[in-house]
């Protein structure tokens, strides 16, 4: 038999489940259990019927699947404003749709407010049975989404801790305090020790709070000074770094360790403001490992977090919490990884 190069029967029209039937010889039934249960049918039988659908070029309806099904095979994510992104969301995005593409699922995307998490979109999702799950990301302190998809047994999974300390959903997260006390520990092998950290303002920013203790962490384990060394800016923001970075300047850092890359940006246009090299006067260490850090110059040395791998277990978890409803919480916590460039090689000038 000929084998057809799209859905079309001779007569022009799509190809249908019944005239599959017909032409392997067995019921629609049968048919359906080939795409659907094939552990139902003989070996024999499924081959027949598989072999049959690839000749004519059948392709079940996906109105069809879902209606029989319940499973629209589409997950939703809330893209914020482009002020409140950050470029490592970007890069997961690309991963965890791949990831989803993979498992058959494709990755419905929607627009948030700025401002923090809200609701917005969810319901209005859902009332339309549009989703199966949801993949959250921005995760905070007082968010209000977990415990509302939780009521109505919506299935979920969070990119980012919950940090609400409540046995509430699934999650897959980096380890921001690892990622900067590694930075530290590089910088303190160099002969470093006024190692300062530029971050966000406490309690703004959890993910942000878990990057600075790290570093807190680690100068304590080796006994050096943290007071008057941390710098905070407002937002993840190159132009309002610029001026946090200045007293921890000022204070005689010869390193800067920053909770983002964007932060770092502002450290370097300081320094260059001031006739100083990033890297050879003052080490500078970034977070996230951005697109742009290696362009920089001297090219940043950054903290990257495993984008494809944190991709993979959000899909995964999810499509576990849809076959399990009631099973226990799963969180993983995956290692970043300090990807040393030229703006932290160098021992600091003037000895420490």
């Amino acid at each position: 038999m000929p084998r057809s190069s799209n859905s079309s029967s001779a007569k022009g029209g799509p190809v249908t489940l019944a005239m599959v039937a017909r032409r392997a010889g067995v019921s629609s039934q049968t048919v359906s259990n080939a795409i659907n249960s094939p552990d139902l049918l003989r070996p024999e039988t499924l081959e027949r019927v598989r072999r049959v659908i690839d000749e004519m070029g059948y392709r079940p309806s996906r109105a069809a699947q879902t209606l029989r099904t319940r499973s629209s095979k589409l997950i939703g994510y809330g893209i914020q404003s482009a002020a409140f992104s950050y470029p490592v969301l970007d890069r997961f995005l690309h991963a965890v749709s791949q990831a989803a593409e993979e498992a058959g699922y494709r990755i419905l995307l929607f627009a948030c407010p700025p401002g923090g998490p809200t609701l917005d979109g969810y319901e209005e999702l859902l009332d339309q049975h549009e989703v199966d799950g949801f993949v959250l990301s921005g995760t905070e302190r007082g968010d209000p989404r977990q415990a509302w998809l939780t009521k109505r047994g919506v299935p979920f999974v969070g990119f980012g801790r919950m940090w609400s300390g409540r046995p509430i959903g699934d999650w897959v997260d980096v380890d921001g305090a690892s990622g900067t006390d590694a930075a530290v520990e590089h910088l303190v092998a160099l002969g470093h020790r006024k190692i300062a950290f530029l971050g966000w303002e406490r309690g703004s920013s959890s993910a942000g709070d878990d990057r600075a203790e790290g570093w807190q962490r680690a100068m304590r384990r080796h006994g050096l000074p943290t007071r008057g060394r941390r710098g905070q800016s407002s937002v993840n923001d190159s132009d309002v770094a610029r001026a946090a970075v200045k007293p921890l300047l000022d204070g005689g850092a010869t390193a800067v360790v920053a909770a983002s890359d964007m932060l770092a940006l502002g450290c370097y246009q300081t320094l260059r403001e001031r006739g100083q090299t990033p890297g050879r006067d003052v080490a500078v260490i970034g977070f996230d490992d951005s697109p742009t850090a290696e362009l920089l110059f001297p090219a940043l040395s950054s903290i990257a977090q495993p984008l494809e791998a944190i991709g993979r277990e959000c899909v995964r978890l999810l499509l576990a919490r849809m076959a399990a409803p009631d099973a226990p919480p799963e969180r993983i916590l995956l290692e970043p990884s300090l990807v040393v460039r030229d703006s932290a090689t160098a021992s600091p000038a003037g000895g420490g």
